[in-house]
């Protein structure tokens, strides 16, 4: 029989491709679980420098573990500017170009609102780390989002569980003029009002995000002879409102509630400067003795040589709730890791914390206290853990602010 040498070399390729297909499947099954991470680093370094860091440690140490799945998680960063536009367009390319599995990240609230709506049109997982805007979960909530830190409503609540209980009944406001800022100050004058009937809330001030003319606002909200002040300015704009209040006297004999201001973060480019019996959220690092949080922060230490901020925490336990997602789902497919997100309970430096079914919102905590100055820092002192389960309507109320089920 007279065998056709080409017909024969034909076969022997056709026979090593399909020997070498299982190979080929079983090396891009061993590749790496890619995470897209979208953050404005250039625009808010001070927290998410630490943030970044705190991801790293997580990453680090659970690839070191074995990673997820029998592969190693690896990440793409992106840094978006603060601007949305350039959010939706990271967040374009690392779904189209970089095949990664899951998108995370988000610090500013809009910046989280486009990346949000960015994965509920291309059906992609997105885990909100920091954006705090309470439509992220509730009014434009969707299947594919699901959000970490205590959202504005949460820390709202938190706050106005202190500020009840001051006799002050005149109030002035002032947050900065985006969705982040307009949320703090609509739900802790929503829930002051509901605790304590007989306030009243005498002024508004809404500055510009990072463009704080704190001289004015200061002036502003002087004029209007407030008996206590609601606070939810950060960053730069929080280190000029605490310096003009206190040239000016704003804050003598008035209390002040303040979102975030307990944060390292916003706490420590104040130095001296900072406040002093102010009624606030935020992080006191070095005396939280819990076992997690001892673990987290001497790791944290041995491997930056510093003490952590709370963008560390944040940044670190998405990671590992990332992770833990994909344990649970057992894959990397988007409809599978969201089914699992859902009443995911998972490890964080502050204990144990779960991704709400109803809402996506994760149930973790933050810390409530006051301010004070010690060796020349801002500290906070007189402070307990808000259990973010504790801060959260109920199913039959967020039914009706989540309108998208």
């Amino acid at each position: 029989m007279t065998i056709d040498r080409r017909s024969l070399l034909a076969g022997a390729s056709a026979g090593a491709a399909l020997i070498a297909a299982p190979a080929l499947v079983r090396a891009q099954g061993a590749g790496p679980i890619k995470v897209g991470e979208i953050n404005s680093y250039t625009a808010q370094p001070a927290f998410l420098k630490p943030y970044r860091q705190g991801w790293e440690l997580a990453l680090e140490q659970i690839n070191a573990a074995g990673g997820a799945l029998g592969r190693k998680i690896e990440t793409i960063f992106r840094d978006d500017g603060g601007k949305p536009e350039d959010a939706v367009r990271h967040a374009g390319d690392l779904i189209n170009a970089e095949k990664v599995d899951l998108l995370s990240g988000g610090f500013l609230s809009n910046v989280g609102l486009a990346i949000a709506d960015f994965a509920a049109q291309n059906k992609r997982l997105y885990v909100a780390s920091e954006p705090l805007s309470d439509a992220i979960v509730w009014a434009k909530g969707n299947r594919y989002t699901f959000r970490l830190r205590p959202s504005t409503y949460m820390q709202a609540a938190m706050l106005v569980e202190e500020a009840a209980k001051l006799p002050a009944k005149k109030w002035a406001l002032v947050a900065p003029n985006y969705e982040y800022g307009q949320s703090g100050v609509k739900w802790f004058k929503e829930l002051l009002k509901k605790a304590k009937p007989d306030v009243e809330f005498v002024a508004e001030q809404f500055p510009a995000l990072g463009r704080i003319d704190a001289g004015a606002t200061v002036q502003a909200l002087e004029a209007s002879k407030p008996e206590a002040i609601f606070n939810v300015t950060f960053g730069a704009d929080l280190s000029n409102f605490v310096r003009q209040g206190n040239t000016r006297g704003l804050f003598e004999g008035r209390a002040v509630v303040s979102m975030l201001t307990g944060e390292p973060e916003y706490l420590d480019p104040l130095g001296a400067e900072a406040p002093v019996g102010w009624i606030v959220t935020g992080y006191p690092h070095a005396d939280i003795q819990t076992p997690e949080h001892v673990k987290f922060r001497d790791a944290y230490k041995a491997k930056f040589n510093d003490y952590p901020r709370l963008g560390s925490v944040v940044g670190f336990d998405t990671m590992n709730s990332i992770a833990a997602g994909l344990a649970k789902a057992g894959s990397t497919d988007t409809e599978k890791l969201v089914d699992a997100l859902k009443g995911l309970k998972f490890a964080s430096a502050f204990g144990q914390a779960e991704y709400r079914a109803i809402d996506h919102q994760s149930t973790l905590g933050a810390f409530v206290g006051k301010t004070a100055i010690k060796d020349g820092k801002g500290v906070m002192v007189d402070w307990r853990y808000a259990d973010g389960a504790k801060y959260l309507p109920g199913d039959a109320e967020v039914k009706t602010l989540r309108p998208a089920g």
